[in-house]
């Protein structure tokens, strides 16, 4: 995991996603089960109703045109379809997938796949990044 966290955090890496999935129903330990070089949309397709994952995503963000970032962003994904003691345990286990995945702008709880659309998450990072000397154009 802490592999897979520091390919995303490098920008000379072109994987910019990973999703962390429980290895069985039974334990709470996880595993890397997908990653990929597609960003939000890619991620997002990986994301089950049955499943309950976390997320890292890096992106590339910017207030106006000229500024280009690249921000990180955390996401905890718990589909309608999990089961009750996996969606208890998902509040604790978030701070120790925190103790590996430390560096992102922005935390996204999500629990149906528009909380994943590509517009609502760059909105959370661009509103995240601080101030906006180009508001006149912005939609926020």
């Amino acid at each position: 995991i802490k592999e897979a966290y520091d390919k995303v955090r490098d920008d000379k890496d072109p994987m910019n996603w990973v999703l962390l999935e429980y290895i069985d129903d039974k334990t709470d330990e996880l595993k890397v089960s997908a990653s990929g070089t597609g960003g939000i949309k890619e991620f997002k397709s990986n994301c089950k109703q049955e499943q309950a994952a976390f997320g890292f995503i890096r992106v590339n963000a910017s207030n106006d045109p000229l500024s280009q970032r690249t921000k990180f962003v955390f996401v905890s994904w718990c589909g309608s379809k999990v089961k009750i003691m996996r969606k208890a345990k998902l509040s604790i286990h978030i701070s120790e997938v925190k103790t590996v995945i430390k560096s992102f702008a922005v935390e996204i709880n999500a629990t149906i796949p528009e909380d994943l659309d590509e517009s609502t998450v760059m909105l959370a990072v661009t509103k995240a990044m601080g101030a906006n000397y180009d508001r006149q154009t912005s939609n926020y």
